[in-house]
């Protein structure tokens, strides 16, 4: 298990770039509509992120991947909507996941401008707000102060928390040879059964909301 951590931080350390496209693509693709929920982006963007204290990565280069690619992938998502209009939410892929739409519409009713700040820290509406607000009407020069404060506490949040995760690993040593990756490992795994679950649960309420035309009130 130590040669592998070892591997990987001697591959970081001669490709950073690649680490830096790797996080830049996480943050972009988890933003994307529907797709977006089912894209690990912030697992990768921690674990990277871990890498920060061994020298191996950069926090600034970090930071400043992980909120490109979220503000890339929200604005991309939003500009979307926006040019489609409402016609987007019931076209594919949306059509297939009906209730997640819903939810995400109700949501901006619900919140407003807010729900675009709040939507941020949701994984089940982050990735379908953001094409919600555009098909809505929401203005850009509402959509865009909102968003980029929301992304950059977000992004900050998930950098800060590999780093300090990896600048532990470090000073524990040994111990985390034992016990961290085991510990990693495990929350990789609940993380999957969970997103499995929600999935689940996401079919489910899609094949009731099928039943009757269009999937909305």
């Amino acid at each position: 298990m130590t040669s592998y951590l070892h591997e990987l931080i001697g591959f970081v350390s001669l490709h950073a770039a690649l680490a830096y496209a790797a996080i830049f693509l996480a943050a972009l693709l988890e933003a994307a509509p529907i797709a977006g929920s089912l894209v690990p982006g912030s697992s990768v963007i921690v674990a990277l992120s871990a890498l920060v204290p061994s020298g191996s990565l950069g926090f600034a280069p970090v930071l400043a991947a992980a909120t490109i690619g979220a503000l890339l992938g929200d604005g991309l998502a939003y500009w979307i909507g926006r040019i489609n209009q409402r016609g987007v939410l019931t076209s594919w892929p949306m059509s297939n996941y009906p209730a997640l739409v819903a939810r995400s519409e109700d949501f901006f009713y619900r919140y407003g401008a807010l729900a675009v700040f709040l939507a941020r820290f949701v994984p089940p509406v982050r990735a379908v707000v953001p094409i919600t607000a555009g098909a809505l009407g929401m203005p850009p020069q509402r959509f865009y102060p909102v968003n980029a404060a929301a992304v950059l506490i977000w992004a900050t949040i998930h950098v800060l928390s590999g780093t300090l995760a990896g600048s532990a690993a470090e000073r524990w040593g040994m111990k985390i040879e034992h016990y961290g990756l085991p510990l990693v490992g495990g929350i990789i795994a609940i993380g999957c059964l969970i997103v499995g679950v929600q999935q689940w649960r996401s079919r489910r309420h899609a094949a009731a909301d099928s039943k009757p035309p269009g999937g909305f009130q």
